[in-house]
């Protein structure tokens, strides 16, 4: 799939019309200016045209940050086969703009010149812009959608032919004379596993997804908050694709007040609900604060396998006692999970990562996995045996006559009792503590739910 980066200085709707041509609001756009620092990545439609989409953050005067910032767009403007140069066709060109417009004849690049916020009268267009010795500058309005028809036609011819294979020759597995089923089983497991990697602000995040794909990706400083938007790069990892989404710091909820960090939780917290792994990263030498607890909460309460990795490992003077103390609070603080995998790393140096990534998988494979009917109903029946059910207020023990698994991602379970009100939550965790040790269902969210067992004999009205 072809490339097209969009590029321009700060606050000139870089992010507006990406989200416009994505079709959804995959990037933050907010009135101040910077909002975008990390290269954000989707796949984009216009019309017939499909094409790899890239928003990059915005020239601005230098600054180390922006510095960083602006080596990322290079590199996006050296991956692209065609750049959106973006203007602010409300304003005079600036600065900023030929500085942009001379890094961009130089690429030799197939250059578009984009001038957006032209809702309403665009005459003062025609002299200005010519300067920048980018060609035609199209008026746009990225905000409600204006001008993208001369957007197609510009694209239409500068992006290259797509050479086009036939489905019957590159998938001869899906020709197999397969039933339905295994055909949808085979195109499930051919998906990318989505991975997310969430935690507080600094503790290591971008720094361990640049050393996990060999490349500075994301930008990373000693700075809290340089992530913003929750990034997603496709990567490969012994042969498993992985969509790896980077994310904001997610600070106290008192602590947050400015409304871009409130936009910025907003998409970490989407990140998580769209994750099927997600890794929880600590700072060592900060282990397992309040905040880290309640991140880890809200990723089981969605049902999400959960990985902690403990980052900056290399330097802890002495590591068994800093290890056992973060068991043990996780043994106190999340019983609703029993053996949530634990990862000594160091994102700077690689240490423990390639352990992580395999743990990674096989709890994937865990929250995926199903058991026969037949096997828990003799599970039921064992576990009773072993503690009986709590007597009801009628005097009688409560009855738990049958167990199936209705749906797994996290495995779930259903079991019909004619008085499945009364059981408490006590039991429940027995229960779930025996599924854990009996399949090998460690560390992953198990759920359980009470049904009440329809009466044969009730009278149908």
């Amino acid at each position: 799939m072809k490339t097209v980066a969009i590029v321009g200085r700060t606050n000139v709707g870089k992010s507006t019309l990406f989200n416009r041509l994505c079709g959804r609001r995959l990037a933050i756009v907010h009135d101040e200016a910077g909002v975008t620092r990390d290269r954000k990545e989707a796949e984009a439609h216009l019309m017939d045209l499909s094409f790899r989409l890239v928003d990059t953050a915005g020239l601005e005067e230098t600054t180390e940050l922006a510095q960083a910032m602006w080596k990322q767009t290079e590199t996006a403007v050296s991956e692209a086969d065609v750049v959106l140069a973006v203007v602010d066709g409300r304003d005079d060109v600036m600065p900023l703009d030929i500085k942009m417009a001379e890094t961009l004849r130089k690429s030799g690049k197939k250059i578009i010149l984009l001038a957006n916020k032209c809702e309403g009268k665009i005459a003062h267009l025609t002299g200005s812009f010519y300067r920048l010795g980018l060609g035609d500058p199209i008026p746009v309005s990225a905000e409600h959608g204006l001008g993208l028809s001369d957007l197609y036609d510009a694209l239409k011819k500068a992006l290259p032919k797509e050479e086009h294979v036939s489905i019957e020759e590159d998938t001869p597995l899906l020709n197999a004379s397969l039933h339905d089923k295994e055909k949808e089983r085979l195109i499930r497991q051919s998906k990318p596993l989505k991975l997310a990697i969430v935690g507080r602000p600094n503790v290591g995040k971008s720094t361990l997804i640049n050393t996990l794909i060999g490349k500075e990706r994301l930008l990373t400083g000693p700075t809290a908050g340089v992530t913003r938007d929750a990034v997603t790069i496709p990567f490969t990892w012994r042969e498993h694709e992985i969509l790896l989404t980077d994310t904001a710091g997610l600070r106290k909820q008192g602590k947050i007040e400015h409304e871009l960090e409130k936009i910025s939780v907003a998409d970490t917290l989407n990140a998580i609900d769209f994750a099927e792994v997600v890794i929880l990263v600590l700072d060592a030498l900060q282990p397992m604060e309040k905040q880290d607890l309640l991140i880890a909460s809200k990723v089981l309460n969605e049902g999400r396998c959960l990985l902690i990795a403990l980052n900056k490992w290399d330097s802890i003077e002495r590591p068994k006692q800093v290890l056992n103390t973060l068991k043990e609070k996780l043994a106190v603080s999340l019983q609703q999970v029993k053996g949530i995998p634990v990862h000594t790393v160091s994102a700077k140096t690689g240490y423990g990562l390639d352990r992580m990534m395999s743990d990674v998988f096989k709890i994937y494979h865990l929250w995926n996995y199903r058991v026969p009917t037949h096997k828990l109903n003799d599970f039921l029946a064992r576990m009773t045996q072993a503690h009986p059910t709590p007597v009801a207020s009628n005097g009688k023990r409560i009855p738990m006559k049958y167990m199936t698994q209705v749906s797994t991602r996290p495995p779930t379970f259903v079991i019909f009792s004619s008085n499945p009100d009364s059981l408490p939550e006590s039991y429940l965790r027995y229960l779930s503590n025996g599924l854990r040790s009996d399949y090998g269902l460690e560390g992953i969210p198990i759920r359980i739910v009470m049904r009440k067992r329809a009466n044969p004999f009730e009278k149908k009205h």
